[in-house]
């Protein structure tokens, strides 16, 4: 059934997909998603953060079960049991999603920037120097930018470490009693960690260039998991440096942890930070403008560098439409709600669409 095998020169060792996945769910939601998840679960939103991996897990389960299943990628499953005008008109959805994820990362990436260090730095040309560098990447093929997906996760890993900082100012005692809110509570906080989390999906999409892609499974349960202990430790540190009041005024929590971060050699740490936050969303970026230009080349079978030069220039237009606070939150909350609606109702609805268009095809 795999329409378009890819050659193995062009595959990545299974070991990668750890990269790949991680990379995707690491991004700018870290910055900030301790208050959203504090607004229904207070401190116990650690809780939410468990439940939520947890739940991911599954729906990796059916995300490997669809692939395995149709033997390719979410295009071949769409075809596999729409037929060919209704899938492919499903999969072109998809080109629009991850335009609204690269839009969504960019552009609060660029409001942190304005906010902290740039008051007046314009959109336009950082969007543009941003994506002109990501242009150049993605069209080095798709082992490029997993490279790319590999050094965005381990060279900025240090900061993980400055967090410790908090500790001497911290009170731990905060998060007391333990399961202090309703069930209802600790689930909306699971479902507003969905921003943060969403990304692990484009294993839906690389999957026919997974060398031996059965190996990759362990990989890409692993990244999930180690995505999840980030968050909850994040959390929890935060949680107990701030108050509830301060974190509800807080928008970027992780940045404001920052600033008491000193060293003798560096005053304002959370410039660093920043700066180094670039290479955390330069394989967002990246991996959805490959994910987008590769569904436009099957689907339309136009050359994927004109489709990355074509999607690159509309992210470049519309970041530019986006200028204050509140258009940047419903960017956020809307890129947040469909992403949810994706993960975790529509790839279950495909696995059994695809699995009952397997029995009807035996028959």
């Amino acid at each position: 059934m795999a329409s378009h095998p890819v050659p193995e020169r062009l595959q990545i060792s299974p070991f990668l997909v750890f990269y790949l996945v991680m990379s995707m769910q690491v991004g700018i939601g870290v910055l900030g998603f301790q208050r959203i998840i504090a607004n229904f679960a207070g401190y116990d939103g650690w809780i939410s953060i468990i439940i939520a991996g947890f739940v991911i897990h599954g729906v990796m389960w059916a995300i490997y079960k669809i692939a395995e299943t149709v033997d390719g990628d979410i295009v071949t499953a769409h075809e596999y049991f729409a037929g060919k005008f209704f899938g492919r008109l499903l999969s072109s959805f998809f080109i629009l999603y991850f335009m609204l994820y690269m839009l969504t990362v960019m552009r609060t990436y660029i409001e942190v920037i304005q906010t902290w260090i740039f008051p007046e730095m314009g959109t336009f040309w950082y969007a543009l120097g941003f994506l002109i560098l990501c242009v150049y990447i993605v069209s080095g093929g798709f082992r490029t930018v997993t490279g790319v997906a590999f050094f965005g996760l381990v060279l900025p890993a240090y900061l993980v470490l400055t967090f410790g900082f908090t500790f001497k100012f911290s009170d731990f005692t905060s998060l007391l009693p333990v399961w202090d809110h309703s069930i209802k509570d600790i689930v909306m906080g699971s479902y507003a960690m969905s921003l943060t989390y969403i990304g692990f999906e484009i294993v839906l999409f690389i999957y026919p260039f997974i060398k031996n892609p059965g190996q990759s499974k362990k990989w890409a349960h692993l990244a999930i998991l180690t995505t999840t202990l980030l968050y909850v430790v994040l959390a929890i540190m935060t949680f107990g440096y701030f108050s509830e009041g301060q974190l509800q005024k807080n928008i970027w929590a992780t940045l404001s942890i920052w600033q008491i971060t000193r060293f003798p050699f560096v005053e304002r740490f959370e410039y660093i930070g920043i700066a180094n936050w670039n290479l955390i969303i330069l394989p967002n970026i990246c991996i959805s403008l490959w994910a987008a230009s590769r569904i436009l080349k099957r689907l339309f079978h136009v050359q994927q560098r004109k489709g990355i030069l074509f999607i690159a220039g509309i992210i470049v237009i519309l970041c530019s439409l986006f200028q204050t606070r509140a258009s940047i939150n419903i960017l956020n909350d809307y890129t947040g709600k469909i992403g949810f609606i994706i993960n975790f109702i529509y790839l279950p609805m495909l696995l059994a669409a695809v699995k009952i268009a397997k029995k009807v095809k035996k028959q």
